[in-house]
């Protein structure tokens, strides 16, 4: 089993990721509200350049989500294409992140 875990920047895409996720037979993903690093660090650190900068690209982001779903290893791949086809490619900045973290034990889901 695998954890998977991605961070989607433009939030106004997850419903519809978790719609394709949802039509490819992945279910079962937990959706947290987050903030990452330079966001936080703009909130705290009045005047600081890289809180500016960011501001400055992205005036209405202040929120990303993060998406956890534990699933089979097999399932992996299929569940981040299903993501990127909404998306787009992880791989373009600013999009997010995405990666998977091998679960030992897991109860409670089939």
């Amino acid at each position: 089993m695998k954890l998977l875990v991605f961070v989607l920047n433009r939030v106004e895409k997850l419903e519809p990721a978790l719609n394709k996720l949802e039509h490819a037979g992945l279910r079962g993903a937990t959706v947290i509200s987050s903030r990452g690093m330079a966001m936080t660090l703009e909130k705290y650190c009045d005047g600081s350049f890289l809180g500016s900068l960011r501001a400055m690209m992205e005036p209405d982001r202040e929120e990303n989500c993060t998406v956890f779903m534990v699933m089979r290893e097999e399932d992996v791949e299929r569940a981040v294409a299903c993501v990127e086809e909404v998306t787009g490619s992880f791989d373009t900045p600013n999009s997010g992140i995405v990666f998977a973290l091998p679960v030992d034990f897991v109860k409670g889901i089939q």
